[in-house]
């Protein structure tokens, strides 16, 4: 049986202050283990080893967009990794020329482990591979695991933004990364298991949201509904809707049948073959 299972580490938008910055693990049943998102300063190790996780438990990294509250905590990840693994292979990091240079620069600031960076990668200071850097184009499969493989699209977000699309074993999950509502979203996420779109306010906030470069739920919901997904979990929440998260859900209701859930920090659910 075909399984994928998932774990928020974090679900706060980026100007939320209750909950971690997004970082999304999967784990699927030929053995490959994904991170979604690099979350922001230490909350990324904190909150992976509340669940087990820990530094060196991770190999390869889907990266969405540049913003500090998904590619922050990379470089904290790479320096507990590295010294507690240094002849471990390097974290390959696949997104986008955009993104990768962001990352990059991030790490030359921050120069965790006192590493040195160029354009195939990263090295520490005896010169092993810490980073490797894996640019993709929307649209081609990346191999990621034996029966794994990743597909990105381009979204309504910052240049370079993109969604990923992860399959293995017949199961597809979609993430939207931060996006408005995107009609490459929902070409991407047709006949999906299970979307995980964000929703940074309600639909009667949906100006709000759609001048902020985001969705409300009613597009998530909007967009889960015309893909014909199973299943719906939004995530990216902003304060506002931090403790009460019903209206979210209500609001989607109104558009989509499915099954509708609001992630919260920790969360994990899985998405299985039978």
């Amino acid at each position: 049986m075909a399984e994928i299972k998932i774990t928020f580490l974090g679900t706060g938008a980026g100007n939320c202050v209750y909950r971690n910055h997004t970082a999304i693990v999967l784990e699927c049943s030929d053995g490959t283990r994904l991170l979604l998102d690099g979350s922001s300063g230490n909350s990324l190790l904190r909150q992976g080893a509340a669940v087990g996780f820990l530094p060196e438990d991770y190999d390869q990294i889907l990266v969405t967009h540049d913003h500090a509250d998904h590619i922050g905590g990379l470089p904290f990840l790479q320096g507990q990794r590295t010294l507690v693994s240094p002849d471990g292979p390097p974290l390959r990091v696949y997104s986008t020329e955009e993104s990768l240079d962001a990352v990059r620069i991030l790490c030359e600031a921050t120069r965790m482990r006192s590493i040195t960076v160029d354009k195939e990668g990263a090295k520490d200071h005896e010169g092993r591979p810490v980073f490797q850097w894996l640019p993709i184009i929307a649209g081609h499969a990346v191999e990621l695991g034996p029966s794994t493989h990743a597909t990105c699209f381009t979204v309504d977000h910052v240049d370079g933004a993109v969604g990923w699309r992860i399959e293995c074993g017949g199961i597809s999950v979609v993430f939207s990364g931060d996006t408005r509502f995107s009609e490459n979203l929902v070409n991407a996420s047709m006949g999906a298991d299970l979307l995980i779109h964000e929703a940074l306010t309600t639909g009667k906030d949906g100006d709000s949201a759609w001048n902020r470069l985001h969705s409300s739920s009613a597009e998530a919901a909007r967009a889960a509904a015309t893909a014909g997904v199973k299943q719906l979990v939004m995530t990216h929440i902003d304060s506002g809707l931090h403790d009460n998260t019903q209206p979210l859900i209500d609001d989607a209701g109104k558009y989509f049948n499915g099954t509708i859930s609001v992630a919260h920090d920790l969360y994990q659910l899985s998405v299985s073959s039978s």
